[in-house]
């Protein structure tokens, strides 16, 4: 177990570009808007997005908790730990696979969670260094794959979702971003990448499809100004589709709570 966390819900994509770390701050912001105690680790070391995803001041700095530990940021009642917090961020990490996979180990561990009832990890893309060492050295209570609803996204969303049945971990449920292009200047929904992929791919797998979300203009301004759109407009039907959504996945990883964790191991 990871000290001060109860449950730790990874959230994944099997490439690049499909909104992956957009659904995981809203998501988390949600299952706080819900009444979990809620916190976001970005384990993204090479590209991290959630320090202005979430409004930190370039330059803030986790204060120290004790010899070999530190606090979290804390941002619209999340607890907050990335990369960009440790390092000036216009630098490129040009880090070996060993390397980065302990820093993520260290971002997980020695940061002082203060009794998290959810801890979201913003996975990187891919099946990677980051992914192995989440599976192995992680008591991981599910994932969450974001796709789009295009062919390509989901032949990758596919991977994840074996990627994770490969070493136990549950998948929770499919998310697809993009579903419909809304159009800024008549309210205009059209399917630009395609109908029902998500739902599809859930179905294959037999899991859940747990919420469809906007290709929307708002919601990447808004993440982009450092309010994510369940902060900026909280009674807006996006903010009600994540709040969904976090009430399945609270659902499920109380479920699971007697259990003991994935019992992982690979063989060399």
């Amino acid at each position: 177990m990871i000290e001060g966390v109860k449950h730790i819900v990874a959230v994944a994509s099997g490439k690049g570009g499909v909104g992956k770390s957009t659904v995981a701050v809203n998501l988390a912001l949600a299952m706080a808007a819900e009444g979990y105690r809620t916190g976001i680790l970005d384990a993204d070391i090479y590209g991290p997005s959630q320090a202005q995803m979430l409004g930190v001041a370039e330059g803030a700095r986790p204060q120290q908790a004790s010899e070999n530990r530190m606090r979290p940021l804390e941002a619209y009642g999340l607890q907050a730990m990335s990369m960009a917090f440790m390092v000036d961020t216009r630098e490129p990490m040009v880090w070996r696979g060993p390397m980065v996979s302990g820093a993520f180990q260290q971002l997980l561990t020695q940061t002082a969670w203060d009794n998290l009832d959810v801890l979201f990890i913003d996975m990187p893309p891919g099946t990677g260094d980051i992914q192995l060492t989440l599976a192995q050295k992680v008591p991981v209570d599910g994932a969450v794959i974001v796709t789009t609803p295009q062919d390509i996204a989901l032949l990758d969303a596919r991977k994840g979702i074996e990627m994770f049945r490969k070493v136990n971990v549950p998948v929770l449920g499919v998310v697809e971003n993009m579903s419909l292009h809304v159009c800024t200047q008549c309210g205009h929904a059209e399917p630009i990448f395609g109908e029902g992929g998500g739902e599809r791919i859930s179905a294959e797998y037999e899991t859940r499809l747990l919420g469809r979300l906007p290709l929307a203009l708002s919601i990447r301004e808004q993440v982009d100004g450092g309010r994510p759109t369940v902060v900026a407009d909280p009674d807006g039907d996006v903010t009600a589709t994540f709040r969904a959504m976090a009430r399945q996945i609270a659902e499920q990883v109380e479920g699971l709570q007697a259990d003991e964790g994935p019992s992982i191991s690979f063989s060399d």
